[in-house]
């Protein structure tokens, strides 16, 4: 599967963005898919994953409450809605699919995301 995210941008401290991803391929109901970022000078880390039928949601503690996964399997695209954004989620965020377990094999090119306070 190929992953195209999109919505990254510049906003300020209790702003929202909401970003999208479109996977290429024929069986997107076939992968789990989820957000991982990494701000400058940090290690990547996990946001959010949502599972293949969207049942289930897991989120990283931080963005708990702010941040909402969500897939369309018609369509092929999972979104990161995020909501009262803050200066450490600054970051670049990479859309991300696996096929087992969490073994996120399919990455995409990664989208900025800026938060000014």
């Amino acid at each position: 599967v190929q992953l195209q995210a999109s919505g990254g941008g510049s906003v300020q401290a209790g702003g929202s963005l909401r970003l999208s991803c479109a996977a290429s391929g024929r069986t997107f109901g076939g992968y789990d898919m989820g957000w991982f970022r990494q701000a400058p000078g940090k290690e990547r880390e996990f946001v959010a994953a949502i599972i293949r039928n969207g049942g289930r949601t897991y989120y990283q503690d931080s963005v708990k409450g702010r941040f909402a996964i969500s897939r369309d399997n018609a369509k092929n695209t999972v979104a990161l809605q995020m909501n009262s954004l803050k200066a450490e989620d600054t970051a670049v965020y990479y859309c991300v699919a696996a096929r087992t377990g969490n073994n996120w094999d399919y990455w995409g090119q990664g989208t900025l995301v800026t938060v000014s306070s």
